[in-house]
């Protein structure tokens, strides 16, 4: 789409992709989640992981491929979380997934709460990464489309600047 969009890392974009429209179809989404899960099928991944709300489908459906527990972690006070009776034990091999990536944060977000339970990923698989392949995990990172998306800060943003409209295509709420 295009436009000017406020992006979940609270940037400013005047391009946005709406993964969702894709995953409202099982058989794209199927198909995508097996060149997800490609790079991984080796790897005996036990749990696939995604932040809400972005990575749930596919991390259900990666881990469907690659025969695994599927996750999700959910936001709260700024971190992810665990939350439904999810756990992962240590020395279970997880893999991050995510339907778009600008800054990358929900993943780190996630990473970290790998961390805090003592847990490392063995990698990250996205859909979409806008940042043209400059977000650094420091884990293995695959992703289906590298786009090179240009996106500012609300100070620096051209779009705000000529007064368009800035939109928040993932709530659909009008902004002010």
């Amino acid at each position: 789409m295009d436009g000017h969009f406020l992006l979940t890392s609270g940037l400013h974009s005047s391009r946005f992709m709406q993964c969702s429209q894709l995953l409202q179809y099982p058989e794209q989404t199927e198909k995508t989640a097996r060149m997800l899960a490609e790079p991984y099928q080796e790897q005996d991944v036990d749990v696939v992981i995604g932040p809400a709300m972005g990575g749930v489908i596919l991390a259900y459906e990666t881990a469907r491929v690659l025969g695994s527990r599927a996750l999700y972690a959910e936001p709260a006070e700024g971190k992810m979380v665990l939350r439904r009776g999810f756990k992962i034990k240590t020395d279970e091999k997880v893999l991050v997934v995510e339907d778009a990536v600008t800054t990358g944060g929900s993943v780190r977000k996630v990473l970290e709460l790998l961390e805090s339970i003592g847990v490392t990923a063995a990698g990250v698989a996205v859909m979409v990464d806008r940042s043209a392949g400059r977000v650094d995990f420091g884990l293995p990172t695959h992703s289906l489309l590298q786009l090179e998306v240009q996106s500012f800060s609300p100070e620096d943003c051209p779009f705000c600047q000529e007064g368009i409209p800035l939109q928040q295509p993932k709530s659909q709420v009008p902004l002010d």
